[in-house]
Order: structure tokens, then C-alpha cells, then sequence
């Protein structure tokens, strides 16, 4: 039976809502899509915070959208906010505003959450996706407040990174200098070029970037529209049946002289006839330089926009949950390979780290009926494997404080900030002296209950682990574990002597057994 859904982004330039039939039969079809310009980046960017004014009219776009849904019997509706409402002082009020006025609960998404499932869109809505980024790639994910780069080579995500670079945020550092839209590409470019200086000499490298794969609410929905742009000139024929065949695509030469056309004279008659507000024009102008700049950068050959919106990485989520979708795309992956990038540009030891993610997911395997956690927990505690040592890069000798510093400052796509924190946390206990349940529950930074108990499951899971390689010599790689009345037996199968592991294991198992109530005991293959 089909499903009605509704995905609504309270974004920093417009408030959109997307309604969407799901059934296991058709897949995800798009039945309405209602967008409203409301411009509250400019506010939140410039004061850092949002008055009464936007709210209002936030909760009065919300209203109509309401009736919307009731006109199209929605049954669920998952409503998000992004940067303007996240960088606001008094978020949580304007949160509870909207909930209270138009009965939408509206959810704040980290930046990292918000590209996560932009870019879950371009995955799953393009069948393209997987040919693209067999060649390296970069997706620019192109938001009002910043921009994420992320590179991709042979399928597999390299690097993410997050630059304050958005579309509003840099039309209000252009219209503090007073100066006309003549100067934009000058001065645009200089400012996005400082920062791309940096992000090629850290990140990029001597790595070519065949395609540049465009998200953003500007740019894509023009490069969807071959025929209006053959209408407008800006495009020939030849050119226009070429990007038919595969909407939103461009060669670089062709997306230049695009964006060439676009502060021209002429640009009232292409807003018409592209079927954009007039007003936009500057944004989209915008957009396209911080493309343009990119591209440029990285020498891509192409640029492809497909054409999606947050709106679709919110119901493709939801149809991948509910299997309305078959799975394309390992997105696990793409968050494990994140994380080891992370760790290798602190220098981190990749097969130590694979053996203690074994050896840590072995134990949590083994103790599901005690533990209680889920998959998701699983990925996390993987995480924090990966990253365990990321900390001695700063410091040998606190190497736990050092690790979470640096776990909290990085962005890890596809993890929210709780996650985040979470991981961070499981990592910086896993190295403090002699912890009891007492001494980590009362120092923790994270206050909800679920948060402290997951993180206290994981670290006792992470120290075990950890205590398994004590001499970094991996004794402990085959290895089973078994539970059996109230003990865990870890059974190595080794000549090798394991002395000091079994002689440096009481502080590990002791909080091991305070946490779950079972003690760790190592044995070795074919001993009683």
C-alpha cells in the first residue's frame, strides 16, 4: 500500500516541502513541490541570531504548508532546518516557536548530517552516481552559509571538508564593500580562491578531478533546463541535445559560457525565460563563480548537476529505512572510509587500528544479549576504533584529551554532533588511568542519559580491546569470544607469550564487569 510523505527544508534562502508517494511497487514519486523565497541567512549570517519578524514568517509558511499535506492526506512529514536556523544565538526558541504555533516539530541537522543526506539524494535519485565517481570527483554541496568539498577516487570517498564559503554569506561580505554586481567575479573569486589555496595544498594535491557534481539550489535546476537555455543563447543546439541526453551536464567550456550570460544585459529576459525570479539572478551568479573557481582548481573536464534537494535525501532515507528502496550505495562505507582518512592525517597506525575495530566488534558481537546496543552503535564503536590513537599526534602523554580535541573539532559525514561526541568521548576514556563508572559518568560533557550509557558501553568494549594488543604486537589477531555464565572468554589461539596482556588486564576488566556485570578472562587455545 503507497504511503504518503512529506520532506520540508527550512533553508537559509527559501522554505520548501516536497510531497512524495512511497510503495514497494513504483519506488519514490514526486507529487507536489511548494517553495517559498524567505531570506533568513542574510539576518542570522549578519546579526547572529533571528528576530520576530522571520519567525513569524516562518510560521506562517509552515501554516500553508500544513494545509498542503491535509490537502494531500500526508501521514508523515520529517521537517529539518539548516545553517541560518543552526547558526542563530536563539535556535532552540525559534525551534520551539515553530513547534508551538504550526504543530511541526522542525529538527536542526549538523552541517555534516545536512550533506550526508544531500548527498544520499545524488546517490540514489542518479543512476549516473556510480560511473561518475568511478573517475575522481568532487561534489560541491552548495549551501547558504557554506560550501562542503568532497572528493571521491575509483568510489571511494577520500575527503570531506567544510568551507564557510555559501552563497548569502558571501553576498553580504560583497554588499559590506559597497561595490555593484560588476566586481562580483573579482572579488568573489579572490575570497573563494584564498580558501581553495588551502584545501588544494592540504587535500587535493596532485589529484585531477575529472567531474564536478553540483548541489545547490541555483545552479541545478537551470542546468536541468537544456532547452530554455538553447531559448536563452546561452547554449547552441548541438549543445543543448548533448545535455538532454543526460540532464544537468556540461562540459566546462559549455558551463563557462553559461555563466558568462548571467550578469548580461539581457538577464531579465533569461530569468524569464528559465523560469527564475528576477532577484535570484545575483545568487545564481554567485553559485556559479564559487563552481567556476572550483572547477577551475581542481581542472575538471565537466560539471553535473542532478538536479536535487534536501528534500529528496530526506525521503530517500526514510524509503531506504522502510526498503522501499533497494540499496545502491554502501553509505557505511563512505563514514568508515571518512574516518580512516581522518586517521591517517594524524599519522594513525591503519593495521593497528583494523585489529583493535576486530577485535572491539568481536566483543560487542558476542555480547548483543547484554549490551542491548543496535547496528548504529556498532558503526560508532568501529569509529572510535579507527581513531583511537589519532591523539598521540599532539601529545604521548595525554593522549585521550588530545584525541577528543580533535575528534570534536573534524567533521565526520553522516555523523550528528551527538554521534560525534560520542565516539569522541568512547576514545578519550578508553586512555584514562584507572576510570571507574563513577569517575566517567560524572565527567562527561554530554548531559542526556542514552548518550552516558551508550558511551560507557562502548568505552568498557574499546579498553578491552585496546588491552588485547597491549604490546602492539598483534597476539590476540585470531582470536574467539564466547559468553558463558558470568564471564566473556576471550580465547587466543598463539604460541606467543601473552604475560603482559594478562598481566595488565585487571583495571580493563574491572570496569568491563562494572559496566555489564560480566568479567573478561583471557585464556589461550587448547588450555583449561
Amino acid at each position: 500500500m503507497a504511503e504518503i510523505y512529506a520532506a520540508i527544508d527550512v533553508g537559509s534562502y527559501e522554505i520548501s516541502m516536497k510531497v512524495f508517494e512511497l510503495s514497494s511497487r513504483k519506488g519514490v514519486r514526486e507529487l507536489d513541490h511548494v517553495r517559498h523565497r524567505v531570506d533568513l541567512g542574510s539576518e542570522s549570517y549578519a546579526t547572529g541570531r533571528l528576530g520576530s519578524a522571520h519567525i513569524n514568517e516562518i510560521c506562517r509558511i509552515l501554516t500553508e504548508f500544513g494545509q498542503v499535506m491535509k490537502s494531500w492526506g500526508v501521514e508523515k512529514v520529517r521537517a529539518c532546518a539548516t545553517s541560518a536556523i543552526r547558526e542563530s544565538s536563539n535556535a532552540a526558541v525559534v525551534l520551539e516557536q515553530i513547534e508551538k504555533r504550526t504543530g511541526i516539530r522542525v529538527e536542526l541537522l549538523s552541517n555534516s548530517e545536512q550533506r550526508f543526506l544531500d548527498y544520499k539524494a545524488i546517490a540514489l535519485k542518479s543512476d549516473a552516481f556510480g560511473q561518475m565517481i568511478e573517475t575522481n570527483s568532487a561534489i560541491v554541496d552548495i549551501g547558504g552559509g557554506s560550501v562542503q568539498i568532497s572528493l571521491f577516487d575509483r568510489q571511494k570517498l577520500v575527503t570531506t571538508q567544510n568551507l564557510k564559503l555559501g552563497v548569502l554569506r558571501l553576498k553580504e561580505n560583497v554588499n559590506v564593500l559597497g561595490v555593484g554586481t560588476g566586481r562580483y567575479n573579482e572579488l568573489i573569486s579572490e575570497i573563494v580562491g584564498a580558501q581553495l589555496s588551502v584545501f588544494t595544498r592540504m587535500y587535493l594535491k596532485d589529484r585531477e578531478i575529472v567531474n564536478v557534481i553540483i548541489a545547490d539550489d541555483y545552479i541545478s535546476p537551470i542546468l536541468q533546463k537544456s532547452a530554455a537555455l538553447e531559448e536563452a543563447g546561452i547554449i547552441s543546439h548541438e549543445q543543448a541535445q548533448q545535455m538532454a541526453k543526460m540532464p544537468g551536464y556540461a562540459s566546462a567550456d559549455t558551463f563557462i559560457r553559461f555563466l558568462n550570460s548571467v550578469p548580461t544585459e539581457s538577464s531579465t529576459i533569461n530569468a524569464r525565460i528559465l523560469g527564475i525570479p528576477y532577484e535570484n539572478m545575483p545568487l545564481v551568479y554567485i553559485s556559479g563563480l564559487i563552481v567556476k573557481c572550483i572547477a577551475d582548481v581542481m581542472q575538471a573536464q565537466a560539471v553535473w548537476a542532478p538536479g536535487v534537494t534536501l528534500c529528496d535525501g530526506i525521503v530517500y532515507e526514510y524509503a531506504q529505512k522502510k526498503r522501499v528502496l533497494a540499496r545502491q550505495h554502501d553509505f557505511e562505507q563512505d563514514i568508515i572510509a571518512s574516518a580512516y582518512n581522518i586517521s591517517a592525517r594524524y599519522k594513525g597506525n591503519r593495521k593497528r587500528s583494523e585489529l583493535i575495530g576486530e577485535l572491539a566488534l568481536g566483543i560487542f558481537d558476542s555480547t548483543k544479549r547484554i549490551h542491548g546496543l543496535a547496528k548504529r552503535e556498532r558503526l560508532l564503536l568501529q569509529i572510535a576504533a579507527i581513531l583511537h590513537d589519532c591523539g598521540k599526534y599532539v601529545s604521548m602523554m595525554n593522549i585521550g584529551e588530545s584525541a577528543y580535541a580533535i575528534i570534536m573539532a573534524t567533521e565526520i559525514i553522516g555523523l550528528s554532533h551527538r554521534e560525534r561526541e560520542i565516539v569522541a568521548c568512547t576514545v578519550r576514556y578508553a586512555y584514562a588511568p584507572i576510570p571507574g563508572y563513577d569517575d566517567v559518568r560524572s565527567s562527561m560533557p554530554v548531559t542526556d542519559e542514552a548518550s552516558r550509557l551508550i558511551i560507557l558501553k562502548l568505552t568498557a568494549i574499546l579498553r578491552v580491546a585496546g588491552g588485547l594488543d597491549r604490546s602492539h604486537m598483534k597476539k590476540f589477531r585470531k582470536s574467539t569470544f564466547a559468553l558463558k555464565d558470568q564471564e566473556l572468554r576471550i580465547t587466543v589461539d598463539t604460541a606467543e607469550d601473552v604475560t603482559l596482556e594478562k598481566g595488565l588486564f585487571g583495571n580493563r576488566a574491572a570496569f568491563f564487569e562494572q559496566i555489564f556485570g560480566v568479567v573478561p578472562v583471557i585464556r589461550r587455545k587448547g588450555t583449561k
